[in-house]
């Protein structure tokens, strides 16, 4: 197989994989997520306290996503500093504090804050990094959206904190379908628990 048909491969076996778990996620319906909100609430607390982390990039959940926006709160209340992800046109994002304000972002119906918008480079001083995902290996494998913000802000920065994508237990395999420029993570977070993948 030569390097373009197996690239080929990889994109084919990412989209049908995407497609199964949204599909499923779809089927499970919002309140899934919300019956689990506590304890991924609780593991993401954890988490930051034990990273000591001060400030941190997180990101609005969708209704059928994991939920982050209990975690968020709980952030705003304890005096996390928390940016949140504004996509640009250019296909990088640009960042905003979380102040409970938000809006949703009119092509990929995505919500976004609606506070001052800080540049790509806002990250580079964070000390942890919460991303989505529709997947996660515990090889650090990680399946995104299909856009690939995350993968260009990750691989744009010059130093990287550690990187958690947030997922259901039902979403997290030992490893995902991945192409070289797919940036891994460092660890999984869902409802069950915290978990280092092997790329730590």
């Amino acid at each position: 197989m030569s390097e373009h048909e197996d690239e080929t491969a990889v994109e084919d076996a990412k989209r049908a994989l995407r497609r199964r778990l949204r599909t499923e996620r779809a089927e499970r319906g919002e309140d899934f997520a919300a019956e689990r909100s506590e304890g991924l609430t609780a593991n993401l607390q954890r988490l930051t306290e034990q990273l000591g982390a001060r400030t941190i990039s997180a990101y609005l959940s969708l209704p059928q996503e994991p939920d982050t926006r209990a975690f968020l709160q709980w952030a705003a209340s304890a005096g996390v500093r928390v940016l949140l992800p504004v996509i640009r046109a250019d296909g990088l994002l640009d960042w905003a504090e979380h102040d409970g304000t938000e809006t949703v972002e009119a092509t990929l119906g995505i919500p976004e804050p609606t506070s001052e918008s800080l540049p790509p480079t806002a990250v580079e001083s964070i000390d942890l990094m919460l991303i989505p995902a529709t997947a996660v290996g515990r090889d650090g494998s990680r399946l995104g959206g299909g856009r690939g913000f995350f993968d260009k802000t990750i691989a744009a920065m010059a130093e990287c904190p550690p990187v958690y994508a947030v997922v259901h237990d039902e979403e997290l395999f030992d490893s995902v379908p991945h192409a070289a420029y797919d940036q891994p993570v460092d660890g999984v977070v869902t409802q069950s628990g915290i978990f280092t993948t092997s790329r730590s």
